[in-house]
């Protein structure tokens, strides 16, 4: 600085304007050396790591250089070049320094906060982070990380030692605990959430109380991120899913089938026993041929037993039509390609309503795409609902506008012909 001012004074400038001419102009010269610096470095050193990270074998680097980690590296060379010429200016060297500290502070969790979401990036490449994703923490780390730099840039800025500030923690405790209470719920759920594996990214979890039935894309400290299946993005905060109850169908994807659970309601008006030219029907079906004549032997030995009187249907025992369809649907479903016959199937009745008797087909498909889980259940209950007539039986429905407009037709034409 002062080289600069004398060679000024020697072109017998004013001495005052001298001054402020050799600050201008070290200012300008430190200016340019800043530029140069980060030219060369964003330039040549980065393309130079660039070039090195995507073509080696590593990955974890890779990840490094997508964060802006050595971007973000750079901008220290500018503040450490301005920091060693504050001296120049000795009535700002302080401030000077202060503002370069701050800034290299600043910068530094800048980097921080780029290494800690590329460690996360690595995690995610191996399956474990599926089953424990460790988002929350890194967030967590993340928070204190930031809270102890901000304490460094005032503790910098004031002149002051920062445990003087970290002594004062203690009294803004309740405060800081108000600030973070969503944070803190969080970490802890978080921590439940992996300890009992209740949850993991690509989980199916439905919860009505927050409009969430789909895929889990996301779990980080405060919320857990559900891809609905129209697509739509639920955010449910992580505690509400050790507070509140929702459904995760884990165990259904990873068994290997989905459940059919559903019923046929049968008009009970229509249940009757089997005639001869009923059962002679039946034994022509394939399904039904075997069941029909084991039973039939079985019931005929049973009356022969007992001595039953068979003039009257009541007496002994006999076939039905509802229990011969029954066994037909049980059969049927056996058979089925989309079935997985290695878990529970059955055929029940439940308790007769004011719509009927349901019958329940209770069965597995064999594979758990939602897409082949409908069309293999529709395929079942398409045949069923066409082929229980086949068997005297009727299905239950509430009247519709077809079925009275057909019977007041038909009493018009019972009037027309009683008034002929």
């Amino acid at each position: 600085m002062n080289y600069i001012r004398n060679m000024l004074l020697e072109f017998e400038i004013d001495p005052t304007i001298a001054g402020y001419l050799s600050n201008i102009i070290m200012i300008l010269f430190i200016a340019i050396i800043c530029i140069v610096a980060n030219f060369i470095t964003k330039k040549v050193v980065i393309r130079v790591i660039t070039h090195i990270v995507k073509n080696n074998k590593f990955t974890w680097d890779t990840m490094l250089l997508e964060r802006r980690v050595f971007h973000k590296l750079s901008h220290f060379v500018p503040a450490i070049i301005i920091y060693y010429f504050s001296s120049t200016f000795p009535n700002y060297q302080n401030l000077i320094e202060k503002s370069a500290i701050a800034y290299l502070i600043i910068m530094g969790l800048m980097v921080m906060n780029s290494v800690l979401n590329a460690i996360n990036d690595i995690y995610q490449t191996y399956e474990i982070s599926k089953i424990r994703p460790i988002k929350g923490y890194i967030q967590v780390v993340n928070i204190i990380v930031i809270t102890l730099g901000i304490i460094l840039v005032i503790a910098n800025l004031v002149g002051k030692s920062p445990l003087v500030f970290l002594s004062g923690i203690g009294a803004l405790s309740a405060v800081l605990m108000l600030v973070f209470k969503d944070s803190l719920l969080g970490l802890v759920a978080g921590i439940q959430l992996a300890s009992n594996d209740m949850v993991r990214v690509g989980d199916w979890i439905e919860m009505p109380k927050y409009g969430a039935d789909g895929d889990i894309i996301d779990i980080s400290l405060n919320t857990v991120m559900v891809q609905n299946w129209d697509k739509t993005i639920t955010m449910i905060p992580s505690y509400a899913l050790i507070s509140d109850s929702f459904i995760n169908w884990r165990g259904m994807q990873n068994s290997g089938g989905r459940r059919i659970k559903r019923s046929l309601f049968i008009d009970t008006n229509s249940i009757s026993f089997c005639t001869e030219e009923m059962i002679k029907k039946f034994t022509t079906i394939d399904f039904l041929s075997d069941h029909i004549i084991a039973r039939e032997r079985e019931i005929a030995e049973y009356n022969t037993k007992n001595d039953i009187n068979l003039s009257n249907p009541v007496n002994g025992r006999a076939l039905t039509n509802i229990g011969v369809f029954r066994a037909y649907i049980s059969n049927y479903i056996q058979h089925h390609p989309g079935i997985n016959q290695e878990m529970t199937l059955m055929v029940r009745q439940l308790a007769p309503t004011e719509h009927g008797l349901p019958l329940e087909i209770y069965a597995f498909s064999n594979d758990i795409r939602w897409a082949v889980y409908e069309s293999v259940q529709a395929d079942i209950f398409d045949h069923l609902f066409a082929v229980a007539q086949e068997f005297g039986l009727r299905l239950f429905q509430n009247p519709s506008g077809h079925d009275l407009k057909t019977i007041v037709d038909e009493s018009s034409r019972e009037v027309m012909k009683f008034r002929g």
